[in-house]
């Protein structure tokens, strides 16, 4: 058996994957043989192949990048919304934890309806209050994923703190 078909393998493959002589340029017999040919593997005798659905499934596989899917979707992209309390609960807290926790019901302006912690101790809010929403769940009660920003509309400070005040919008106290 010749290198060339060795190299080609069967004449049905060498069929398919010439074109017709009439569709080729006018080219000598030499140029024409090189320029089919597969370029020569000298390790190898048959033609590549595609791999086999064992071997890709065995083949590493490339992590996919995912765009992170935001923990505060009803804001709408926006850091913080305006909204209108519609309800005041008194929620409890998952397993371990044992407390009254304080959540506000509220209609955002985008239409959206959530329910939102109100951290602190102490709070002023009612039906109708204007309040504005912030991202950031609290960990033991269980669909709250937004929080009450204290200090800002309807929603007053947490009165006499005085570590962490930015975080309850409590004024610097008065020496």
């Amino acid at each position: 058996m010749n290198i060339l078909a060795r190299t080609l393998g069967s004449t049905s493959r060498l069929a398919l994957s010439r074109p017709p002589l009439t569709m080729l340029s006018r080219s000598p017999p030499t140029m024409l043989s090189r320029s089919l040919l597969p370029p020569p593997r000298s390790f190898h005798s048959s033609l590549p192949a595609l791999a086999t659905m064992n071997q890709a499934m065995k083949r590493k596989k490339r992590p996919t990048r995912r765009s992170q899917e935001s923990k505060a979707p009803l804001l709408n992209t926006s850091p913080q919304r305006k909204g209108v309390c519609t309800a005041i609960i008194i929620a409890k807290p998952k397993k371990p934890n044992s407390a009254k926790r304080k959540v506000a019901r509220v209609k955002l302006t985008n239409g959206n309806s959530l329910q939102a912690y109100i951290q602190g101790e102490g709070h002023n809010l009612q039906d109708h209050s204007v309040v504005l929403i912030r991202g950031g769940r609290s960990k033991d009660l269980p669909g709250v994923k937004y929080k009450v920003i204290r200090g800002a509309l309807d929603f007053s400070g947490v009165a006499g703190r005085k570590t962490a005040r930015s975080t309850y919008g409590a004024k610097k106290p008065k020496k």
